[in-house]
Formats: C-alpha cells, structure tokens, sequence
C-alpha cells in the first residue's frame, strides 16, 4: 500500500504539503495510521506539479530512497509553488522492485496519476488482459512494472479512444473495465487513484473487496482557504470527509466538489 496526497487550490509551496502537517506524507511513511497492509511506506516517492502561471506538461520529482532521506526534496519543496500537485510515498508490493520506473506519479502529457491499492496476484492475473486492452502507443509507454502504471495505462487508453471525452467519465469507465476484468478472473483489487491534469483532480475510493483502503477531503481549512485537499490519511486537525467506499470525487477548477457511486 501507498500513500496519497492530492492538492489544488491557490498555489502554496511544496513543504507546506509535504513537511509541515503534523501527520504529513513524511510521518506517513514510517508511521502509517490506516493502511490496511504493509508497515512502512519506504520503497520510494514522488511528487508532480504543474506551472503556476502557464500551461504545460507537469514536472516530476522521484527517488527510490524513502521520502524522509532524500537531502534534495528539502530545499527544492521550499522553492517549488504550485496550484495543483500530486505526491506518493511508496510501499511496493512483494516481487515488484523498487527503482525510478514504478515510482509515482505516472505521467502521460498533460495528466499525472497516483494510485494506492494492488492487483492480486497481478502478474499471474490482469497483467495480460490489462495489456490486451491497450493501443500500441499506450502499451510501448509503460515504463515499468506494477500493477498502478498498468492501471493508469488503462485511464491513457480510454482517454486517447475517447479524445472528447471528459477527465471523471474516462476515470469511470476505467474503473468499470477494471471491475470486469477482477470478476472474469475472480482477482481482488483496491483502487484509491487521484488523477489531474492541472486544472481538476479527480478521485476514486474503489474495491472490490473489504476492506477499501481508506481516502479523505477537506475544503477550505483555515491553513490552506480557497483550496481541497485529498489524503489517504488526514494530515492534521480538520473537517475531513471520508469518501464514501465505490466513489468517485470531482473537483473542478473553481473547486466544485461533485461525487457519484461507481
């Protein structure tokens, strides 16, 4: 299991996301409060962000040490500012490895991706029926090998068919696929995913078993007005709002929050 953080809103600096909550993706990687497997998140990190000003394809920052070794995240959180930003820490499941290719977030032009959750038993299970489904294009770009770049290539593929379509329907039917897919080969899987392309974040708290991992929002907290927050566990005090499990939660540019069951 990972944990996520999504943000969008009045652009911050990262190390207000990153560093300074009280239960920040830092403490979450070496004391998780709600994962429902694993102990540690030290399998690597990620963060992506996207230009505060402009429009352009979003920028990445990953390693393979745990979050809270890394001596260049530190200063470069305090020096990047952003309005919509994604970040992961990393717990890899048995017998995926841990290098930079399965680090998150995934990224395919404008759109970034996390995930928290896993595929059972994945490469015995979905992994080729997922890749039957893709074009040659979305399937040449998976860089790595984890069942979460093979769940975002599915989203990349939907949205390249579907070029109209909009960011929460593409999500919707990716995870409806997904569903089909897990009850024709009777394969368990948990799908919390936050998905942006720089102006709405869009998010699931989705399983096809129990427990569903945990996921939550907040909206215009005192420290961070005029913005959502999304986390798989709060990061202080607050108002949060725990999705409601097979859900998908929009948040749109103006920060209108729309949720509908999966």
């Amino acid at each position: 299991m990972c944990r996520l953080l999504g943000y969008l809103g009045l652009p911050v600096t990262l190390d207000r996301l990153l560093y300074k909550p009280e239960h920040s993706l830092i403490s979450q990687s070496y004391q998780p409060r709600e994962m429902t497997s694993g102990l540690l998140n030290a399998d690597g990190f990620g963060t992506g962000w996207y230009h505060p000003q402009r429009e352009s394809d979003p920028f990445t920052y990953k390693n393979t040490v745990p979050i809270w070794s890394d001596s260049n995240l530190p200063s470069l959180s305090r020096y990047i500012e952003s309005g919509c930003v994604l970040a992961a820490v990393r717990s890899a499941t048995a017998g995926q490895s841990v290098d930079l290719s399965n680090c998150q977030p995934f990224q395919q032009r404008l759109i970034l991706g996390i995930h928290n959750g896993f595929i059972e038993n994945f490469r015995q299970t979905l992994y080729r029926p997922i890749r039957e489904r893709l074009s040659d294009a979305t399937y040449q770009s998976i860089d790595g090998n984890t069942d979460s770049e093979h769940i975002f290539a599915l989203l990349i593929n939907v949205l390249e068919a579907n070029p109209t379509m909009a960011l929460a329907d593409a999500f919707h039917k990716t995870l409806t696929i997904l569903s089909d897919l897990g009850q024709q080969y009777q394969t368990e899987f948990s799908a919390n995913l936050v998905i942006s392309d720089g102006r709405q974040l869009v998010a699931s708290r989705f399983a096809n078993h129990s427990p569903t991992p945990s996921l939550y929002w907040l909206r215009d907290d005192p420290l961070f007005p005029d913005a959502v927050l999304i986390a798989s566990e709060p990061l202080f005090a607050g108002n949060w709002t725990a999705f409601p499990e097979r859900s998908i939660l929009t948040v749109t540019h103006d920060l209108d929050i729309q949720s509908r069951s999966i």
